[in-house]
């Protein structure tokens, strides 16, 4: 039988997210019947941004400047930040000049959007991130009610696993599901 120490590391893994947003991109673009050049585009994107930030934490840990990949400290979130909303501004861009549709622009601002409040309350909390993007993918799911519920859930037990995995305090998680859930309603706002 699992632990439940081991079960909140699964989850924290799946529910990454490097490897959620990406997938959640890539099934909200089908499922609204985006062509395939936006499809590929969004896909590659996403994409890219996980990568991109995967490598960059990497490189800070062997290079001795983090001492875990998770940024967990306060001076290693606030470098973590200040990248990803570069990396993901940036990308918008190159989608908004390549001549994307705007919602694919749209949805890559608003989770720089989500890093940005994260950066602006760090010094308070470290508002978990793990938890806003697992709403936001929630969110972008939308109007696939099952793949939503799916992802909702997934959010709540990657909240959990923050938890067990003592990376943050009841109060951060239930922030960050409130900052993705309002980031989620953006996005369809704006999709309307």
């Amino acid at each position: 039988m699992v632990s439940r120490l081991t079960f909140a590391r699964i989850l924290s893994i799946v529910g990454h997210p490097a490897l959620l947003m990406p997938l959640a991109v890539v099934g909200s673009a089908i499922a609204r019947g985006a062509p395939a050049p936006v499809l590929q585009a969004a896909a590659l994107a996403s994409g890219a941004v996980a990568v991109g930030v995967g490598f960059y934490s990497l490189r800070q840990v062997r290079a001795g400047h983090w001492q875990h990949m998770d940024a967990s400290a306060p001076r290693e979130r606030g470098q973590l930040n200040l990248f990803l909303m570069l990396v993901l501004s940036c990308m918008a861009l190159l989608l908004a000049g390549a001549g994307q549709p705007p919602l694919v622009a749209a949805g890559l601002v608003i989770g720089a959007g989500i890093v940005a409040v994260a950066h602006l309350v760090r010094r308070r909390l470290k508002l978990s991130l793990h938890a806003a993007f697992g709403v936001f993918a929630a969110a972008l799911a939308w109007p696939g009610v099952p793949a939503m519920l799916v992802l909702a859930l997934l959010a709540v037990g990657v909240g959990w696993s923050r938890l067990v995995l003592r990376r943050h305090t009841r109060a951060e998680v239930l922030l960050g599901l409130a900052l993705g859930a309002i980031a989620g309603l953006v996005f369809q706002g704006l999709a309307t």
